[in-house]
């Protein structure tokens, strides 16, 4: 009886394991344990402001509260409702269909979102009427801008460099990244209330890596649908007639 040899056989499973392993990436279980560390690094920021803000409502006599006192507490919980969305649009996306190679656009992509909301683990800066009102407007306006694209942009929701589908309609038939516009719009609000050349340090190393990110998106999506070309050349990275 004919056997195969032992290097056939030992081949035959490795090819079936790389065939496997393949098959399991694209599937929603890979796509939630990928982003475990990230899920747990919201949830955790996010509980880090809520039990503060409670504590806030619960101390204030109730015949003191005046407008500075509302907007900073409208302004910290616009904070956390950012930090919550993303986290759920995390957990509901689709499994990506490509992703950039090598370790510097993961590298980009995971410094971009952990720095997104390092600043909350900051001291929180003293805020009076006017930077309370600048923080709560920046916030709200970049948050309410960023739940429009999100809604757009769907299950196709992406903190790495992937793609899920090509998006082209409400914001993103004029921007490419209207989703950073929102984050970036709302995370200066959010840095005013740990407002310190530390936090604006964060802020602006985190922006100089969501460029990187926009940048490896781009690639990867272009590599996916040929007419990622046209699209790009009629719209605008992030401000139409600027950038």
């Amino acid at each position: 009886m004919h056997q195969s040899p032992p290097s056939d056989s030992a081949d035959a499973k490795s090819d079936g394991f790389v065939a496997s392993w393949r098959v399991f990436q694209t599937t929603k279980l890979y796509d939630v344990l990928c982003a475990g560390p990230l899920i747990l690094w919201y949830g955790s920021s996010a509980g880090r402001l809520m039990p503060a803000l409670f504590e806030k409502l619960e101390s204030t006599d109730i015949n003191k509260i005046d407008i500075a006192f509302v907007l900073s507490v409208l302004a910290q919980t616009a904070g956390i409702a950012l930090i919550v969305l993303a986290l759920i649009f995390l957990l509901v996306r689709r499994p990506a269909k490509g992703k950039a190679k090598g370790v510097m656009p993961r590298l980009a992509a995971i410094a971009g979102t952990y720095l997104g909301v390092a600043v909350v683990w900051l001291p929180p800066h003293p805020m009076g009427l006017m930077l309370s009102f600048l923080s709560l407007t920046l916030i709200l306006c970049g948050v309410a801008f960023a739940i429009f694209s999100l809604f757009h942009l769907g299950r196709s929701f992406s903190l790495m460099a992937e793609a899920r589908r090509l998006v082209t309609d409400g914001p993103y038939s004029s921007i490419r990244h209207p989703l950073y516009l929102g984050e970036a719009i709302s995370m200066f609000g959010l840095t005013l209330q740990y407002l310190s050349p530390l936090a604006l340090g964060i802020l602006v190393l985190q922006f100089a890596f969501q460029l990187l990110r926009m940048k490896n998106e781009e690639n990867v999506l272009a590599s996916l649908f040929p007419e990622y070309d046209s699209y790009r050349a009629r719209t605008a990275r992030l401000l139409p007639g600027v950038y």
